[in-house]
């Protein structure tokens, strides 16, 4: 398993009025891309935007203007708020990714029950956290609170000692 933190991306929190399209109708306008209704992630090249709820989701981006230019765009339709500094963002990649995280995740994670594309808000090891398996890179993104996220990383790499566990350089 390749674990590689994700310092360069932005996220910004999504709050929406539920049952109002204009939300869902502008962010297709903007960014070509239908908001996801379940638990899903809808990637485009600017900004994807990650279920986490109803009528709330996770905007995620390589731009570090991001959760500013939600704000703007999205004003009167969403309340947004910037989570770039209160969360941290792991990516985890290879084969035994789903044997070391379901050491301590509640949540079924074979292939049949979290495919590509789908989110799940749960807690691994006692901490919560939201995942997403990314169709672009073929791997789980993680996010967990950044007060909690030294208290994930001494779980996580004892738990995928035994399948061998590879830490890269910050992107």
């Amino acid at each position: 398993m390749i674990v590689t933190p994700r310092h360069d991306l932005s996220l910004a929190f999504v709050i929406g009025a539920e049952g109002d399209r204009t939300l869902a109708d502008q962010v297709v306008s903007r960014f070509g891309i239908e908001l996801p209704q379940t638990p899903r992630a809808a990637a485009e090249d600017l900004v994807d935007f990650i279920w986490a709820g109803p009528s709330q989701w996770l905007g995620v981006s390589i731009r570090p203007d991001m959760p500013a230019e939600l704000a703007e765009q999205l004003k009167g339709m969403a309340a947004v708020t910037d989570q770039t500094d209160a969360r941290a963002v792991l990516r985890l990649h290879g084969a035994r990714v789903r044997d070391a995280l379901a050491k301590g995740c509640p949540v079924d994670l074979h292939p049949r029950a979290f495919r590509r594309g789908d989110t799940i808000i749960t807690a691994i090891g006692g901490i919560g956290v939201q995942l997403w398996w990314a169709d672009v890179d073929d791997a789980v993104h993680l996010a967990v609170s950044r007060s909690m996220a030294g208290s994930f990383w001494s779980w996580l790499l004892p738990s995928a000692l035994e399948f061998g566990v590879e830490v890269l350089p910050p992107k």
